[in-house]
């Protein structure tokens, strides 16, 4: 009975450490990627759209990346949303295309982004604290329900340990390869 109850939980476990390498991507590190700027909501046509879904996103160079919308009327509101992002970066629109060089971090910066990373691994694991707090309460419920012995329960709890202490050795390899990217110049 726990089985079931754990790998219903599995999917939703499995979203936060997606959510969390897609906060990731976000951040901005010393070299240009395409996941830097995908998630940005475009002004389309009256409607919010991701930048990927309104633009193509190339990445030719280290710190160069280059922005070609499927529609040229666009390129003033992919300007605007990049310049009002939190991404600190200076887009250069051509008439054709708009090209953002990305700066070389400073040490500073670098310090301040491995603060914001060890926070969003924070909020990996507090996420998950709150999936395992709702497994092991529907454990519970299931042996007050007489579904399952207190064997059972107290299997379950140590398999659902088992789970989350998976997800959060996940999450410190993901955090710690991202520190590395940010701290390597």
């Amino acid at each position: 009975m726990y089985k079931e109850i754990i790998d219903g939980k599995k999917p939703e476990l499995d979203k936060s450490i997606e959510h969390f390498r897609e906060e990731l991507g976000q951040l901005r590190t010393g070299r240009a990627s395409a996941t830097m700027v995908e998630g940005l909501m475009i002004d389309y046509y009256g409607s919010k759209s991701p930048l990927k879904q309104v633009a193509s996103i190339a990445v030719p160079e280290p710190r160069i990346i280059v922005i070609s919308p499927w529609d040229k009327d666009n390129l003033v509101n992919i300007e605007k949303a990049i310049r009002e992002s939190q991404l600190n970066l200076n887009p250069n629109n051509d008439g054709q295309i708009i090209r953002i060089n990305v700066p070389a971090l400073t040490e500073e910066r670098r310090r301040d982004l491995v603060k914001i990373l060890n926070h969003k691994a924070e909020e990996a694991r507090v996420a998950i604290r709150k999936h395992r707090e709702a497994a092991w309460d529907e454990i519970q419920k299931a042996e007050k329900d007489g579904l399952m012995g207190e064997d059972d329960k107290f299997a379950g709890k140590d398999e659902l340990q088992k789970v989350i202490d998976e997800l959060n050795k996940k999450v410190e390899e993901i955090r710690t390869e991202k520190e590395k990217e940010i701290l390597t110049v």
